[in-house]
């Protein structure tokens, strides 16, 4: 084969070679850059449902205060929770701070128990349906954001798109976990 032929054809195929990669490495970053953006997306939804649900807190306090004021720790340890779940960041700490929420609740609901006419209370029952309605959107809200993460986290390590990853600055989130409350069994007692 003649030399001359030779060159053009190894530096075409070189160029060839330098564009697959370049185009290669744009669709690998516009992937990162869609699945982060629904990563955002998706806690952007759970902080919706978790200040939702830290917007009826005061209502639902108020309303047990009405009919079991002596009652105070369990009011006190919901007000508490709020607050420190309205002061978390992250979704770590955000996490255990809503478990310690939720906790607070279902200790306060118990609470109501013992009050026939707290129960009987229309504005607490319909403060209780919104809850547990708020409480099945945030679990959907979770998951979907849990399975955005996931599909992140398992891009930004993957050969070769974590060298794509590394470079443009991606990286793992954390999961929204359950805190170990709400792991536990439910007990249902009649």
């Amino acid at each position: 084969m003649n030399t001359s032929v030779v060159l053009p054809v190894a530096g075409g195929v070189v160029v060839l070679a330098v564009i697959a990669l370049a185009v290669w490495a744009v669709l690998a970053h516009n992937r990162l850059v869609r699945l982060r953006t629904q990563v955002q997306s998706s806690w952007a939804q759970i902080d919706v449902q978790l200040r939702r649900r830290q917007s009826l807190v005061p209502n639902l306090v108020d309303t047990v205060k009405a009919y079991a004021a002596h009652e105070r720790a369990a009011l006190d340890a919901v007000v508490a929770a709020r607050s420190g779940a309205m002061a978390a960041a992250s979704p770590g700490q955000r996490g255990a701070a809503e478990g310690m929420l939720s906790e607070a609740i279902g200790r306060l609901f118990a609470v109501a128990e013992a009050y026939p006419d707290l129960k009987a209370s229309q504005n607490f029952l319909a403060l209780q349906g919104e809850l547990g309605e708020t409480e099945n959107k945030i679990a959907y809200a979770r998951q979907f954001y849990n399975s955005a993460v996931q599909s992140l986290n398992a891009a930004v390590q993957s050969i070769p798109t974590n060298i794509v990853a590394g470079a443009g600055g991606f990286h793992q989130e954390p999961f929204f976990e359950a805190a170990q409350a709400e792991r536990a069994d439910v007990r249902v007692r009649f």
